[in-house]
């Protein structure tokens, strides 16, 4: 494995370094590549000084945007104009890092769901979401990847249903769907215009999400977030380790938050895909070693 400037730096015992530690630990399971792009990414100037005075502004935003829409709900409405937008602003604003952790959500998301599928014995249309570049966001991307998720969760419990079974751990466990290290995706811009955080850039471009589409469209975008539980909840069940739920942070889909929060706890949701998808990565690892992980850090 490749040393990483967190594993080459030195400890000062009367001054360490909390993003080494963070790093350094593995009491959860995390990409070392993808945990060391959102270090780089959390404490960056951008995340520091920018954050604090953006966030407020952009809550008040979708505060003042929600009070339009009741107005002229469909006036701004354009999905196509949304993601144009989206990928102008990744491509000129955001940072290397935060784009690659933003493509690599799309990734593991597909992959995780595929995971579940094929640890059922239902068969159901999916529509995997693998993008390797930014321009693969024009394609209504952020808003395909909820209607998946949604799609997804009605396909598989009406298939249940109809054949009247429960989702259960397999004989075998599956996991061919699940990628090692590399996810294949190129390397981003890397301009001098190119400092914002994963956590502001999100923040900014919230209130824009919540502009161009409908109500229903953001309002199932923003409670989408809290199906993490569920799909938890799935793969736990596959896995029969429900021990890992503990690593939940969106939880009680039943009980819809406010969309003030939504560009935080889009960030959670990042985390928690990151952790599920290395969770089963490392269990795939230790399958094909012909050992067993034994949930253990």
């Amino acid at each position: 494995m490749e040393k990483t400037f967190y594993d080459e730096m030195e400890l000062d015992p009367n001054d360490p370094n909390p993003w080494q530690a963070l790093y350094l630990d593995k009491s959860i399971p995390f990409n070392n590549r993808a945990k060391m792009l959102f270090l780089q990414d959390a404490q960056s100037k951008s995340r520091q000084f920018l954050l604090p005075v953006i966030r407020p502004f952009a809550r008040l935003c979708i505060v003042l945007f929600q009070l339009i829409k009741l107005v002229i709900p469909k006036k701004f409405t354009s999905p196509r104009l949304l993601h144009q937008i989206l990928y102008w602003g990744m491509k000129t604003f955001v940072s290397p890092q935060a784009n690659e952790m933003i493509l690599r959500h799309f990734n593991i998301g597909s992959e995780i769901l595929a995971f579940i599928k094929s640890n059922t014995s239902v068969d159901i249309e999916m529509n995997p979401l693998k993008p390797k570049n930014l321009l693969a966001v024009k394609d209504n991307l952020f808003l395909i990847h909820d209607l998946n998720l949604y799609n997804f969760i009605i396909r598989l419990n009406k298939e249940l249903k109809e054949k009247n079974i429960r989702l259960q751990p397999p004989e075998k466990l599956n996991l061919d769907n699940i990628s090692d290290d590399s996810l294949g995706i190129e390397p981003m811009p890397n301009r001098w215009t190119n400092f914002l955080d994963l956590t502001t850039a999100i923040e900014i471009f919230t209130p824009v999400y919540q502009l161009l589409l409908t109500d229903s469209d953001f309002w199932r975008a923003s409670n989408s977030l809290q199906l993490d539980e569920t799909i938890g909840i799935y793969a736990a069940t596959i896995l029969n380790s429900p021990q890992h739920l503990a690593l939940l942070n969106n939880k009680h889909p039943l009980v819809p938050l406010s969309t003030i929060s939504a560009g935080y706890r889009l960030i959670l949701h990042g985390l928690s895909s990151e952790e599920l998808h290395a969770l089963l990565n490392r269990k795939k690892h230790a399958m094909a070693s012909g050992g067993n992980d034994h949930n253990g850090i």
